[in-house]
This record gives C-alpha cells, structure tokens and sequence, in this order.
C-alpha cells in the first residue's frame, strides 16, 4: 500500500537570498551543510522549478516500488538582512518504506537545516570537505548508540552548549561544543569544523557520520577511512 507524506520546514538565516540560493543549487554549496551532490541546472529533467534565487522545485524519478520525492524551496529576504527559507518535502512511500520513514526524515531536516544555520553564524564564506562514514549492520541495533557515545568518550547524551572533548581511539581528539543533540543524534561544533553522529535504528540501519570540515588542507579519503575504520573497532 503506498502512503503520501509531506514535510515543511522554515529556518531563518544570516545570509543573503543568493548565498541560500547557492547552498541548495550547487554541488559546492550542498557540500558545507548537507552532503555532495551535483550542480542543479534549470535544463536538468528533474528540476521543476528554476526561479533563482527565490524558488527552487526539484522531482525525482520514481523508483520501481512506486516511490517518489519531491522538494521545493521558497527564499525570501527578512529584516535586518536575514533570509527565510521554507521547505517542503514530499512524495508517496512505496511498500518497501518503514512506516517510521516520514518522521525519521522529519528529524534529519531538522538537523540539516541547523546545520546550515549554524554554517552562516560560523562559517560564512568558507567551502567544506565532507567526511561520511557508516558503522557495520550491528550497530544497527538500539544499544549501539550509548555504546559508541562511549567509545567517543562520553557518559551520555551532553547538553546544548556543553563544551566537550571527545577520544576516539586511533583519531585526534576533538573539542568543541555542543550545537545539536537528540535521543541518537549529536552534534560538534568546533573552530574549522561541524562533526555529525546519528544512529538510524528506528530504520534498521547502522550509525552513520558526516563531518563538514571547513578547514585547510583535508585529505578527503584519509579522513574517511579513519572514521570508517574507528566504527568498525567500535562494534567488532
């Protein structure tokens, strides 16, 4: 049986309607507070809307289960030199989908939008490499996040604006603070970077990370492979 589902969003930014226009509409862009992707162009079959920088309305291909997503974003220009940008994102659910898709997802663009807040408060102006890496299938299971808060050297779940230092073993200790946190969610922000750790257990999939490293001088794939090989120490 396939569901319909919809998801709105609205977050308030630091920035001017074209930086936002860039950070949704550009490979560069996406990379800084969500992750890779290619450059939008308005000939491209998928994009439905092109109205830069106010609108941008993108649909993808629907897949083999009947699945399909769609994803509009409104910008428009706030007092004081703030930006809004609404954001919907919408679709029908094929049979294949977990019933807990639409509010996992919910809370991923929660995180991602917060993300992107955080990047102009902080980083404005500055490309990002992003770091992604997935632990194996048993970290899947629930208790797989307190152990892996753990294994980063904390107790538990910290607080907003906690100073912390986290000890993965094998990797450099990172300081920073706390700027987003969930039930299986943390998130670091640090002078060059913003670490993301979330557990997906609610989707029997494994814990996953992506870092936004603003600083210079990233090896991309070294990074990766240490926090890759890390999770797999963690949950052997």
């Amino acid at each position: 049986m396939v569901r319909e589902f919809e998801l709105r969003k609205e977050v308030v930014l630091e920035s001017s309607l074209e930086q936002v226009w860039h950070a949704i509409a550009t490979a560069e862009g996406n990379s800084v507070w969500l992750f890779p992707t290619g450059d939008l162009h308005p000939d491209d079959p998928s994009v439905t809307t092109w109205d830069p920088p106010r609108r941008l309305a993108v649909r993808l291909p629907a897949a083999d289960d009947g699945s399909t997503q769609s994803f509009e974003y409104l910008i428009e220009a706030r007092d004081g030199g703030t930006t809004a940008l609404r954001f919907v994102h919408s679709g029908i659910l094929g049979d294949d989908w977990h019933d807990e898709y639409a509010d996992m997802t919910s809370i991923g663009w929660d995180m991602y939008l917060h993300t992107l807040s955080e990047y102009f408060r902080h980083f404005p102006g500055r490309a990002a490499t992003f770091v992604a890496a997935e632990g194996p299938a048993v970290s899947a299971a629930e208790e797989a996040w307190p152990k892996m808060l753990l294994a980063l050297g904390l107790p538990g779940t910290p607080e907003i604006d906690e100073v912390v230092r986290l000890t993965p073993d094998g990797l450099a200790p990172i300081e920073g603070v706390v700027d987003y946190t969930g039930p299986s969610f943390l998130g670091l922000r640090t002078a060059d970077a913003m670490y993301r750790f979330h557990g997906r257990a609610q989707l029997d999939m494994p814990i996953a990370v992506g870092h936004h490293l603003y600083g210079p001088d990233v090896d991309p794939d070294k990074a990766c492979a240490g926090w890759q090989d890390w999770l797999s120490r963690v949950f052997a």
